[in-house]
C-alpha cells in the first residue's frame, strides 16, 4: 500500500510518501508544498491544492492520511490551517482517494510512543525508522510520520477485522 501523508500548513505543506509491503515500510520520497508568500491567499489555497493533484499524480498514492487541525491559541491561524487543509483534502476527494484523518496526539503516540513528543523527536525517530541518511524537514518528517501512523492502523484495522 502507498501512503501519501500530508501536514498542511499555509506556508509549507509537508508531503511524505511511504510504501507498506508485508509489514515493511519503505520511504519513496518527502518534501514541502510552499505558496508564494506574497500572492493572495485564495491563490496560495490553489497552488496548494494543485500541487497534491499532481503529487497524487505522479505517485499514485492507495490511501491519503492527513493531519487534523489542532486548536491553536490565535483563532485566525487555526482558521487559515483549516482552509490550507481543505484544499490539500479536495484534491485527494477529486481524485477519488480514501483520505484517512488523524489528530497530532495519534502520529506522535504511534511514530514516537509518546503523545506529546516534540518536532525533533518525531524528526528522528521518522528517520530512524525509514531508515533516512538525514532527517528530512520539520514539516516534511510531520507528514512523513502522518503516513506511519496511517500504515499502523491500517495493519491494526486488517487484524481487527480477520479476527
Amino acid at each position: 500500500m502507498r501512503i501519501l501523508g500530508i501536514d498542511p500548513g499555509c506556508t509549507v505543506t509537508g508531503y511524505g510518501l511511504i510504501e507498506e509491503l508485508s509489514g515493511r515500510v519503505a520511504h519513496l520520497d518527502n518534501g514541502g508544498i510552499f505558496p508564494p508568500p506574497k500572492d493572495p491567499f485564495g491563490d496560495r489555497m490553489r497552488y496548494i491544492h494543485d500541487r497534491v493533484e499532481a503529487l497524487i499524480g505522479k505517485f499514485s498514492p492507495d490511501a491519503v492520511a492527513i493531519e487534523n487541525i489542532f486548536v491553536a491559541k490565535n483563532v485566525q491561524s487555526t482558521l487559515k490551517l483549516g482552509h490550507a487543509r481543505g484544499a490539500a483534502m479536495v484534491a485527494v476527494s477529486r481524485a477519488g482517494l480514501p483520505l484517512f484523518e488523524y489528530t497530532a496526539l495519534q502520529v506522535k503516540q504511534a511514530v514516537t510512543g509518546y503523545g506529546h513528543a516534540g518536532k525533533e523527536q518525531i524528526q528522528r525517530m521518522v528517520q530512524a525508522l525509514l531508515k533516512l541518511p538525514g532527517a528530512a524537514f520539520a514539516d516534511a518528517s510531520d507528514a512523513l510520520a502522518v503516513a506511519l501512523c496511517h500504515a499502523n492502523s491500517y495493519r491494526m484495522m486488517k487484524k481487527v477485522k480477520a479476527g
